[in-house]
């Protein structure tokens, strides 16, 4: 009988020990939560490029086959600049490629994106470097016109389907990050 007692009375204190770890376990991951979103550093951007957020002024000039076009000839559609002198050197041939592999990595959304390169000077680009880029849209500009980008020339835009300058990227980006940018870009956009 005084062994019922006894077994009795730690039951209670069992319990109770029982439904406070259960209740610790429950509420840990809120508080390491809370814990890890005000003390520990985060970054406070998501995107690679820098965000620009205001209306692209059109350019016009002509393709290489002397037909005119304007960038606003290309609105609907995701634009992807490079402005660079015709003769393409090293930067422009790595702005170039990143801007195809940030496209090419989009797969069925690519055809959302069209590429453009500005050449504001007399430089003839060179064959190799249009047979490498099929899809690319070619426009020689006025001098001034490409001066007039915000960031100047030797830069990558990113220009929405509405005519609005969204982000800017340096000439030689991480291509995976540039890409993460349009990607993020696409899938929230229900425009172009």
């Amino acid at each position: 009988m005084q062994a019922e007692r006894i077994g009795a009375k730690a039951t209670p204190a069992r319990a109770k020990r029982l439904v406070t770890l259960i209740a610790a376990i429950a509420v840990a991951p809120v508080i390491l939560s809370y814990l890890a979103y005000y003390a520990l550093p985060h970054d406070s951007r998501v995107n690679y490029g820098t965000l620009m957020a205001r209306p692209f002024h059109d350019v016009a000039g002509t393709t290489l086959d002397g037909k005119p076009l304007s960038t606003r000839d290309l609105r609907g559609r995701w634009i992807v600049l490079f402005a660079g002198g015709g003769a393409c050197d090293a930067v422009c041939t790595s702005a170039l490629y990143a801007s195809r592999q940030a496209r090419t990595i989009q797969n069925a959304e690519r055809e959302r994106v069209q590429r453009l390169w500005l050449i504001p000077d007399a430089g003839a680009p060179p064959p190799d470097v249009l047979d490498e880029h099929p899809d690319l849209v070619v426009a020689r500009v006025a001098a001034g016109a490409a001066a007039a980008l915000p960031e100047g020339t030797d830069r990558i835009y990113l220009i929405d389907p509405l005519g609005n300058l969204v982000l800017v990227w340096p000439a030689d980006p991480d291509i995976k990050a540039m890409a993460k940018d349009l990607t993020r870009l696409l899938r929230a956009s229900r425009i172009g």
